[in-house]
């Protein structure tokens, strides 16, 4: 198989590790297109989006920039703390496991669903990947119900001005549903080959 998945271990594609899940391809119970890093000439992932941004979000209010995925990424990293977050050690939340709630504590309606790809047992922080509804089926998931968003982090995309140390911004991250500009301090700009890499965190809708 000339094609392998990143060895990320995320558990979008319903295997615990990527090698299990090129077994269960080569068995046939498992298809290339169920990982969600797969990408060919021939058949661009499933998660490459029409989506146009205006510079305005949903209501009409301006952003200052698009938080888009760090390289190999399928969006940009949720920083997040459960409202319960004694859960993540007790229910042993480790990377790759499955994780389902709603931002209730920027008062988001949304209810997401996120691979884990970092889990303190102690302060009970997770950072996440944003995956999609697709990866929670078949009941192989946390249900953690409710948590506040603590920041993110990606490349950022100008649209009417660069990330900016220590300012409260408008941003909007490129996997929101709804569209809605964020606010957050931008705490960390990284200059990389990929463009800048942003940290953003007491956010605010």
């Amino acid at each position: 198989m000339a094609w392998q998945p990143p060895g990320k271990d995320c558990g979008a594609c319903g295997a615990p590790t990527c090698e299990a899940f090129i077994a269960l391809v080569r068995e046939g119970e498992k298809d290339l297109l169920d990982c969600v890093f797969y990408s060919t000439d021939l058949a661009p992932s499933r998660f490459e989006s029409e989506t146009r941004h205006t510079g305005r979000d949903i209501l009409g209010t301006e952003y200052d920039f698009i938080l888009e995925p760090l390289p190999g990424e399928v969006s940009a990293r949720k920083i997040i703390l459960p409202f319960r977050p004694d859960l993540v050690e007790k229910w042993g939340i480790v990377p790759g496991d499955i994780v389902v709630g709603r931002p209730a504590g920027a008062g988001c309606p949304v209810q997401h669903v996120l691979s884990v790809i970092r889990a303190n047992p102690v302060t009970g922080l997770l950072t996440c990947l944003v995956v999609g509804p697709r990866a929670s089926r078949g009941g192989g998931f946390k249900e953690i119900e409710a948590y506040h968003i603590v920041g993110f982090e990606g490349i950022s995309r100008t649209v009417r001005r660069e990330p900016t140390f220590g300012m409260r911004q408008r941003f909007l991250p490129g996997s929101c549903m709804m569209n809605l500009a964020h606010t957050g301090v931008v705490n960390m700009v990284l200059a990389q080959s990929s463009g800048l890499h942003v940290r953003v965190e007491d956010i605010r809708l």
